[in-house]
């Protein structure tokens, strides 16, 4: 972390006089105290009363939170519940003292100390003199007019004692007593303003989508007559508009209106920005100067119908962030805010609700400038703030945040964190007046028109969606572990984008909670199960769940699964945006060829890219994009088709198969090289052996128990197919000649119709099976064992790279993929994504590199998944959702996934759609299988299959 070491550090957001010109321009000027972010700090002398490092003066980084700085204790909120009314006993307190110069010139101006965030009471002195009132509450902006206390020209003392805990109970009831990391300290910056004592505090914007554009302009300490000018501006700087009007002595406040016309309108899809600069004038003399970013566009919340975006009904692709980094925690920087907004706007959301509290400023200046509608949300975590304190914080926030067009909407607290007297006061400096909404967990708790209530099913959503008020569920899917989240999405956003009333929601949450515990070698922590609810790692790494967000909420909305038989090139497309026409976007497909299993390299081997004419097809509206399809398509193995917005960023690329895998199989399997097949046996065993590789099929039971190779020793994979779940007897054995072959059938009475066993003479071991099993599955198929400890990679043809689950079967790929094992796992770590253990989906064969050496797996028949060792959805009392036995599994049905803690009926995956339903199989399942125990040398017309002697394995 970098430390500027001198207090000396200036930032001027203007120049305070121009040379230039015949009159001097004046600006406030900003000088920090602290450094500007976790990365730029400057150390300041600190005590923290208990925990560790307690009772000694040293040095610590603000901003920062003091445990990030090994002082103090860890506490996750709960703790202080368990405390109940002991909690004190456990309190801490950091005292910080600071020296710092005040500029000679700065004499005749006004100069205000502001703190953007401190946890949680906050105590200030200057020169030994108090500040003001001790503030309360954590996530807020405040400041102290310390002109008559400070020594102009020379040094002066800063003192500021933090308490962790609030003598508030209320404060500690609505930010402290919550379901995350509750840390202390200074931990967003500290500097000095100074302005002409003569100046605009502040202004509220109120720009509406007709051009129409109103301003509350907050004025202090005007002395003589004056003028107020304001000028809007485009983003080239060109004035637009402009009014002036005369300020008198007693004037506090000045509403200016005027109109433009045709402005280009903001939107999370069109985040068009204009200036308004505010100027006091005396006479031909600027006196003082601020600017303010704003947009021009009217969002109304029309009850019994939907939310509004210039005149526009829009649905919100949500999700709740906290602000986090695992390093510095809550202390995060400019960049990080750019790279989540990033992130966020990359899994196609609109929008963001900033729970649960208002973030760093830069986070709501990126949401502007790259387009994402936002919650903005006093705290209050499932207990309310006292009205004193609760009036005080609502003024503080909208104070900062008012001229954000990206705000659409104020969230009174979260989960009966609500005090109801604090929502008149969010319109006393609104000047806009927007809707204030509650983020809440009960029904019987909708606002203004807004239902917000969390974690309904798919079932229970259909009910709320009737009426009468518009649905915008605030937190839905619970992504613990990478449960829920895209898990069920695609069938509850169907249900908001085609009902009436349906107005989107939230997705519980952005990125795992997990903070570098300082106390345990730097270990990441996310608290067990109470903090692991990300769709991404601490670092932002990606689970599953992104891509699948982001094909679900494509704005592009393709629903073609597989490529009918005379497919001719139209492909059936609906505009899911609110204000963007189709024909903005582009659009390009690919013609594909992928590597064989034998080959060095992974993915694409041969590729042809074709530009798509694009129609002209309206928001909320369905077309046609017609591919013009080279003669020779079908000779490819794919096809790819990817969407890119009117920003250059890519939407989503789809893949549809075009040779199936029976034909896959074809190309794969000839070899050359050739021996007569040899079928003998033992007491216990049908023995196949072909081009030196002996298959040994145990006679009791039809399975696989053993395997040799006359290159290398002996391979562990066997014990299967056991079918799973199945019940069956064995009715009797026939063997046979087929041409080269030979054949070893085993007949059952049961669920397993037959298995039976072919050897070729290239070595190739082929296996046929059928089954047939009535009734609701969670999974279907067959199983084989193999030691996980043994396994290197898998590569294979099929959806990738990251694994499936019946109801999130979105946001992968058909290529081929190759990943090496791993046992990441989501919400525990090491983070390590894609996960190599887990279902993968559509899978043609797979390449298994082992300690033993490598062998492969092909199937003829489409729409195989693949199983890969021991793993689990979500951690709780029980790991979830049940496994199938054995290590590999090949299967024909997969289970879906519930929500966090899935051993509750209302969390499991049925309940949250019919894709969460378990798979009815009422028909027999037949599948090819085809083995080679062994690895590829030489090339495709002349392959065989050998072991190499150098992944021999000796005692």
């Amino acid at each position: 972390m970098f430390s500027l070491k001198t207090n000396t550090y200036i930032i001027s957001l203007l120049l305070l006089c121009s040379t230039l010109s015949s009159y001097a321009q004046r600006v406030k000027e900003v000088r920090y105290l602290s450094g500007t972010d976790n990365e730029h700090t400057v150390d300041w002398d600190f005590w923290v009363t208990g925990g560790r490092k307690a009772g000694e003066w040293s040095k610590i980084a603000v901003p920062s939170h003091w445990e990030q700085q090994g002082f103090g204790s860890y506490n996750y909120g709960r703790d202080y519940v368990t405390y109940g009314k002991n909690f004190r006993f456990h309190e801490e307190k950091g005292i910080y003292r600071h020296a710092f110069d005040v500029p000679a010139h700065w004499k005749d101006q006004k100069i205000v100390l502001v703190f953007e965030g401190s946890m949680t009471d906050t105590e200030v002195e200057i020169n030994g003199k108090s500040a003001g009132d001790i503030h309360q509450g954590s996530f807020y902006r405040f400041k102290y007019d310390i002109t008559d206390k400070i020594h102009f020209g020379g040094k002066n003392t800063l003192g500021v004692t933090v308490s962790k805990m609030s003598e508030d109970n209320t404060v500690n009831n609505a930010e402290r007593l919550a379901d995350y990391w509750i840390f202390g300290g200074i931990y967003r910056p500290v500097y000095l303003e100074a302005t002409p004592k003569a100046h605009i505090t502040w202004t509220a914007i109120d720009a509406k989508a007709n051009g129409s554009f109103k301003s509350n302009i907050y004025l202090e300490n005007i002395q003589e007559n004056s003028t107020l000018r304001v000028d809007l501006k485009d983003k080239e700087g060109q004035i637009i508009g402009t009014k002036s009007m005369k300020v008198a002595p007693s004037d506090s406040v000045k509403l200016v209106t005027l109109d433009v016309n045709q402005p280009n309108l903001w939107t999370a899809e069109t985040p068009h920005l204009y200036h308004a600069v505010f100027t006091l004038e005396n006479g031909r003399e600027e006196s003082y100067q601020t600017t303010e970013r704003f947009g021009f566009r009217t969002v109304e919340v029309r009850q019994g119908d939907g939310i509004y975006v210039n005149g526009v009904k829009v649905k919100m692709k949500g999700v709740n962030r906290h602000v986090w980094w695992p390093e510095t925690g809550r202390s995060v920087n400019r960049q990080l805010d750019l790279n989540d907004v990033k992130l966020i706007k990359e899994m196609n959301m609109n929008a963001v609700r900033c729970s649960h509290y208002p973030p760093d400023k830069a986070f709501l200046e990126y949401c502007d400038s790259l387009g994402l509608y936002v919650l903005d949300e006093l705290a209050g975590w499932q207990k309310a703030y006292g009205t004193p304190v609760g009036k005080k914080l609502v003024k503080e926030m909208i104070i900062r945040d008012v001229n954000h067009p990206s705000i659409v909407l104020w969230s009174n607290g979260n989960e009966g964190g609500h005090n109801k007297e604090l929502v008149n006061e969010y319109a006393k400096y609104d000047l806009s007046a927007r809707t204030v909404i509650h983020a809440h967990h009960r029904p019987g708790n909708a606002i203004n028109g807004i239902d917000g209530n969390h974690y309904e099913d798919y079932y229970s959503t259909k009910k709320i969606l009737e009426g009468p008020n518009i649905y915008m569920t605030t937190e839905f899917l619970h992504a613990q572990d990478d449960g829920g989240a895209a898990a069920g999405l695609a069938d509850i956003w169907e249900l908001h984008w085609e009902a009436k009333l349906g107005g989107g929601g939230f997705i519980w949450n952005f990125a795992d909670e997990g903070i570098v515990r300082t106390d345990f070698n730097g270990a990441i922590d996310v608290n067990r199960v109470n903090a692991p609810d990300g769709i991404l790692g601490p670092y932002r790494q990606k689970e599953g769940s992104f891509f699948a967000i982001k094909e679900i909420f494509s704005p592009v909305h393709i629903k073609m699964k597989k490529l009918p038989q005379d497919f001719d090139g139209n492909i059936a497309v609906e505009n899911r945006y609110h204000h963007t026409d189709l024909s903005a976007c582009t659009f390009q497909y690919k013609l594909v060829k992928y590597q064989q299993p034998y080959a060095d390299a992974i993915g694409i081997m041969e590729e042809t890219i074709h530009d798509v004419e694009v129609p002209m097809i309206k928001p909320t509206e369905k077309g046609v994009l017609q591919l013009r399809l080279a003669n020779n398509w079908k000779s490819y193995d794919a096809l790819l088709l990817t969407a890119t917005d009117p920003h250059g960023q890519e939407i989503y690329t789809w893949s549809w198969r075009i040779r199936d895998n029976a034909a896959i199989a074809k190309a794969i399997l000839p070899i050359k090289t050739e021996t007569a097949v040899e079928l003998t046996e033992d007491s216990a065993h049908y023995i196949l052996k072909a081009n030196g590789i002996t298959a040994f099929i145990a006679k009791e039971t039809g399975l696989l128990v053993d395997l040799a190779n006359d290159y290398s020793m002996k391979m562990a994979f066997g014990n299967g197919p056991i079918l799973i779940d199945g019940e069956y007897t064995l009715k009797g054995v026939t063997t046979a000649s087929v041409g080269k072959n030979k054949v070893v059938e085993f007949d059952f009475d049961g669920q397993l119709d037959h298995i039976r066993w072919t050897m070729q003479p290239d070595g190739w071991l082929k296996l046929d099976y059928s089954y047939q099993m009535n009734g609701k599955r969670p999974y279907a198929g067959v199983s084989f064992n193999f030691p996980e400890n043994y396994i290197i990679t898998a590569k294979w043809l099929g959806n990738g790279p990251y694994r499936v689950w019946k109801n999130r079967l979105q946001g992968v790929t058909l290529n081929t993929w190759e990943n090496m094992y791993n046992d990441s796992r989501a919400g525990i770590g090491p983070w390590e994504f894609p996960e190599f253990k887990g279902y993968f989906s559509d899978v043609s064969w797979v390449q298994f590199n082992t300690t033993q050496g490598k062998f492969l797996v092909v199937t003829e028949q489409d729409d195989m998944y693949l199983r890969l060792f021991d793993f689990y959805g979500i951690f709780g009392p029980q790991h979830y959702p049940k496994l199938p036995e054995g290590d590999i599994s090949f299967l024909d049905a997969i289970p879906a996934i519930g929500t966090k803690l899935a051993m509750g009926i209302n969390n499991r995956p049925e309940v949250n759609g019919p894709a969460g339903e378990m798979t009815v199989l009422d028909k027999s399942v037949s599948r090819t299988l085809y083995f080679y125990f062994g690895t590829p040398r030489g090339e495709k017309e002349n392959t065989q299959f050998v072991m190499p002697k150098e992944n021999i394995l000796t005692d």
